[in-house]
């Protein structure tokens, strides 16, 4: 039996959360095309027959500004030092920028220190023609002493069950830690709250996603029915109005299309309420960054 932690890294918005949902077959973390959509570390657990890995999905490595921001890259920190494997992710419709470097650096100085292997994993290759991949591998290879490079698709499959099967193959022989109906740490209540905010951030723009956390105020069970009211936190009375939307429509929809996430995922109706309130400089207040699960 394998067991192990794999840590997948990268700068924002490069596919990590998409990545973790499809190797689990469970949406585990939200997704959206705006960077620092996840904000915390996230497990997620892979049941074989041969092994268990516990992948860590991470907030995107970058230069923080707040301490908001600055509690994301300790996370992602956190995970490096943790794993038995690092998994780099980069996008192959583009050379590697400044975002993807900074992550390599980081990763190149942890294999010193920790000896832990890493591989570099070369997302959207369903978008990019064969010509253009191969000298974006050989420029990658340069880089780092990575133990594989796996092209891929987070999106659509490809080569994600050769990346399982290489993954096991470096995982330390171990027992499981998990057990075999546990697929992820993230409560209901956290779960609620994160799919709220992926639906505001598919539907504004600008300053807004950034500014947006969730609150789940109460979350209550009664036999196949939840009760949740949450509050979607803003730090200006501009953003509140574009979140609530002419005649509460946008605010509605957000409430539409998160319940019926949260009843497909958690297998009962849900009853949601949503309140927008404005909390300035939120994302500077330790207390309620800390009460927010960051």
């Amino acid at each position: 039996m394998k067991s192990g932690t794999v840590a997948i890294l990268g700068r924002p918005n490069v596919g990590k959360s998409t990545l973790l949902n499809a190797l689990l077959k469970e949406k585990v973390a939200i997704t959206s095309n705006k960077p620092q959509t996840t904000r915390t570390r996230i497990l997620g657990v892979v049941h074989r027959p041969d092994a268990q890995i516990a992948f860590l999905d991470t907030p995107g490595l970058h230069k923080p500004h707040d301490q908001l921001t600055r509690r994301m890259v300790r996370a992602a920190g956190e995970a490096m030092r943790e794993a038995d494997l690092q998994l780099v992710m980069v996008d192959a419709t583009g050379p590697p920028g400044a975002g993807d470097r900074l992550v390599i650096d980081e990763v190149k100085s942890a294999m010193r220190s920790t000896g832990c292997p890493a591989f570099l994993l070369i997302n959207k290759v369903d978008v990019v023609k064969k010509v253009r991949l191969l000298p974006l591998i050989d420029h990658y290879r340069g880089m780092a002493e990575w133990s594989e490079i796996v092209p891929l698709s987070a999106m659509t499959g490809v080569n994600l069950d050769l990346l399982l099967d290489l993954i096991v193959k470096v995982l330390p022989t171990a027992e499981a830690v998990f057990g075999d109906d546990i697929f992820t740490d993230q409560s209901m209540r956290t779960l609620a709250a994160e799919l709220i905010r992926e639906k505001i951030l598919r539907k504004t723009r600008q300053e807004v996603p950034y500014s947006v956390a969730v609150s789940i105020d109460q979350f209550v069970e009664e036999g196949k029915l939840a009760r949740i009211d949450a509050s979607i936190l803003v730090e200006r009375e501009s953003q509140k109005a574009i979140v609530v939307g002419k005649g509460g429509e946008l605010l509605k929809a957000v409430g539409t299309e998160a319940r019926l996430d949260m009843e497909r995922l958690f297998g009962m109706k849900v009853f949601l309420t949503l309140w927008v309130k404005v909390r300035s400089a939120w994302r500077e207040d330790d207390a309620l960054l800390k009460e927010l699960g960051y």
